[in-house]
């Protein structure tokens, strides 16, 4: 039964939830990462920015980042940095219209988007015949639903996710209603409006952003956008198809679900115990604290426990 009992313990005035998710932000690491950028050309005609941190090896991870970030966050290159120091290659990707320039389609990127992914694990194979996936929030849920939907590329012998809404409906719920959430919410819904707006005049005949401004609640935004730009009728059935717990049962390959018990934007149904139980290939790790990729116990100064977590679970399974 791989439900793992944790080793993280932050100190007592790091306990709790919303300061290890927004501390942070608030205390960014300076990281001197160099990634090179490679512009990937889609099929569709729209196009991927992948950032590498090459070595001399002969693996590679592939990062996925969250809801509205990208290759630049510290957590990713944070993650890079780390894994470096266990021989491993990374590739950054960013989702569409997320590494600084517009994409060139209307559509964007969402949470069951997979077949980018897929896409990238095949550009990566040409260079690495071992890879791993590791993806943060969003970026988790993609990895996980990936991992579990089909039988994943022959070179993948592994995976990790960070805090991981793996029942969307439940944790965009939990986004939406929640009062202490508001700031989290608020701050999402204006950057994809933002997105919106600009996507509006580019493809005035296809995105209206009439009233964009006054969505207020995922609910409203993935009903009106998300949906029906990316092929779902509304929210509930994006919700539905893209969440990942349904998928996490098929996953055969050795992978790590970091949950903590404290992260403000996972609801209840997103701590899949009885999943871990009942697939052995698949690790749930659910300490008490550590906010949404959070996990700051100053054992290393602001470096998170779980770059080093994640980077000791990868090399112990390849």
């Amino acid at each position: 039964m791989p439900i793992i009992p944790s080793d993280f313990h932050a100190p007592f005035f790091l306990r709790n939830g919303h300061v290890q998710t927004i501390l942070p932000v608030l205390l960014p690491r300076r990281l001197r990462t160099a990634l090179v950028r490679e512009r990937l050309e889609l099929p569709d005609g729209d196009f991927l920015d992948l950032d590498w941190l090459r070595g001399n090896g002969h693996r590679l991870v592939i990062l996925a980042h969250g809801l509205e970030g990208s290759s630049t966050q510290n957590y990713i290159r944070g993650m890079a940095t780390e894994l470096a120091k266990k021989g491993w290659d990374s590739l950054a990707y960013n989702f569409r219209g997320c590494s600084g320039e517009p994409n060139r389609l209307p559509r964007a990127y969402h949470s069951g988007e997979t077949e980018d992914l897929r896409t990238i694990i095949a550009r990566a194979a040409r260079d690495y015949p071992t890879l791993a996936l590791i993806g943060f929030s969003l970026g988790g849920n993609v990895v996980l639903k990936y991992l579990g939907e089909a039988p994943p590329h022959a070179g993948i012998r592994a995976g990790a996710a960070v805090c991981a809404p793996i029942d969307l409906a439940a944790c965009a719920r939990k986004l939406d209603e929640n009062r202490s959430n508001r700031i989290y919410l608020r701050r999402f819904i204006v950057s994809l409006v933002e997105k919106i707006e600009a996507k509006a005049t580019l493809f005035p005949d296809v995105v209206d952003a009439t009233d964009a401004r006054r969505l207020r609640t995922f609910q409203a935004f993935d009903d009106r956008y998300t949906g029906p730009m990316h092929g779902f009728r509304d929210a509930t059935d994006y919700w539905t198809r893209s969440s990942a717990r349904q998928f996490l049962p098929n996953i055969p390959v050795p992978t790590l679900l970091l949950q903590p018990r404290n992260d403000p934007f996972l609801a209840a149904e997103a701590y899949p115990w009885a999943e871990a139980e009942a697939n052995p290939h698949f690790f749930l790790e659910a300490p008490e604290s550590g906010g949404h990729v959070g996990f700051l116990d100053l054992r290393r100064g602001l470096q998170p426990w779980s770059e080093r977590r994640v980077a000791d679970f990868l090399s112990s399974h390849v």
